[in-house]
């Protein structure tokens, strides 16, 4: 509803990365990808069991699917409370445990820490993002210290600002929705955020992703499709007042530019960043609260002495 239909026939024509990464490579991001779509579908439709069903389903294919994750939570929080939420999170956990039960039996730790490896180094020669650091730099612990304390503080910043749209303290999303001095705006799956008040579902699982994707310590070029079919709504959610048309189509193909040339520069690596920063910027100001408008007074307005 909101991204125009030329967009839609710009992305099959001009995104040759990814039908090379779904058709000729074979690559999991795509199966992951897939199965979290079908996912965000269910919690459309207030499945959200079935939804956390095949969330942790496509964990088990891919990791970067755990982007989402800080979206989900809230969502769930904002849906059920702290309590409600547990039994959704328990459907994750549990299949993680039956999906690796058959090497949980022979091997835990070398599963373990093997499948869920956070501190495992990138090669640089395949980096998209960061080819204008210095390898050294590049693989330095500190740097990558940094990014995620970034991709922390960004998380926290969403949640408070952009996200968080009732008038109680975030910590009331811990409180049972029936419990709340002022009931949260209910979660919908198109409202227009800058006139509403209402939370959208797509808005916040997608800009969790965008967020731990500007965050990466390393884009590889099959992790592209890791938020390719989201650029279209993250950049048409706002207004067009805040950035028109065609510098949005412009960012989708420089997007597209700097994912296709192989191997990457610093130019290209440059000017991915340039661009994830004009969308997060878009995103900020584009999805701000309206202003405050102080509400009518109760006294009565004056009576001339001639009509009393």
């Amino acid at each position: 509803c909101k991204v125009p239909p030329y967009v839609f026939f710009f992305m099959c024509c001009a995104s040759y990365r990814i039908h090379s990464i779904f058709v000729l490579r074979l690559f999991n991001d795509p199966v992951a990808m897939a199965i979290l779509f079908l996912a965000i579908n269910l919690f459309l439709e207030e499945h959200w069991s079935w939804g956390c069903f095949f969330f942790s389903l496509a964990v088990s294919v891919k990791m970067n699917i755990l982007l989402f994750a800080p979206g989900l939570l809230f969502l769930l929080l904002h849906r059920f409370g702290l309590l409600g939420c547990i039994p959704k999170l328990c459907i994750c956990a549990v299949l993680q445990v039956i999906l690796g039960l058959p090497f949980l039996l022979v091997n835990p730790v070398g599963y373990l820490t093997r499948s869920f490896d956070l501190g495992r180094q990138f090669q640089f020669k395949w980096t998209v993002n960061w080819r204008f650091l210095p390898e050294d730099v590049f693989q330095n612990r500190a740097f990558h210290a940094t990014l995620l304390l970034a991709h922390l503080a960004g998380l926290g910043l969403f949640a408070l600002h952009r996200w968080h749209r009732s008038k109680e303290s975030i910590l009331a999303l811990l409180k049972d929705p029936s419990e709340r001095k002022h009931p949260s705006p209910p979660l919908t799956v198109n409202n227009i955020l800058w006139q509403g008040g209402q939370q959208e579902i797509v808005f916040v699982l997608f800009s969790s992703n965008f967020l731990g994707v500007c965050c990466s310590r390393s884009l590889h070029y099959q992790f592209y499709v890791w938020y390719f079919h989201t650029l279209p709504y993250l950049l048409w959610c706002t207004p067009t007042a805040k950035l028109a048309h065609m510098p949005k189509v412009l960012l989708l193909g420089v997007i597209e530019l700097c994912w296709n040339t192989y191997p990457s520069t610093v130019c290209s690596s440059l000017s991915l960043h340039i661009c994830h920063g004009l969308v997060l910027l878009q995103l900020w100001y584009g999805t701000a609260p309206p202003p405050h408008t102080p509400p009518p007074s109760r006294r009565p307005a004056a009576i001339s002495k001639k009509a009393q």
